[in-house]
């Protein structure tokens, strides 16, 4: 029977040194994740060959470059990323950034580093 899930109860995993990330739900067709970065961070510059994502922001504005486009995401927005699009999350910033990023299937093991586009 399915339990009633927050940040407080999910497991918790630092990324990036200063970011955090809460597994809201972990299963390998999908996952739902909620993950915090604080002003001036951002993750390596990657794609997924099998996973779908949607990133949803709940607090602050995100930066989110995809496929060499850049968008801004205020809270409230989203964007799906399709696989094989190379895509990369920051927080550019003043405030804290709060986002859940839906993957499926789920994208953990399924990364790839993807080499920055000219004029990104």
């Amino acid at each position: 029977m399915s339990e009633p899930v927050s940040t407080a109860s999910a497991p918790h995993y630092r990324w990036g040194e200063v970011c955090d990330g809460w597994h809201l739900l972990r299963g390998d067709d999908l996952s739902v994740i909620e993950e915090s970065m604080p002003p001036g961070s951002s993750e390596q510059r990657h794609l997924h060959v099998l996973a779908r994502q949607f990133f949803y922001v709940l607090e602050g504005e995100a930066t989110l470059e995809l496929a060499g486009t850049i968008h801004r995401l205020p809270c409230g927005k989203g964007l799906h990323v399709a696989p094989g699009l190379a895509h990369q999350m920051r927080n550019e910033s003043t405030g804290v950034l709060r986002f859940l990023v839906v993957s499926a299937p789920k994208s953990h093991g399924d990364r790839i580093a993807a080499p920055h586009d000219e004029g990104v």
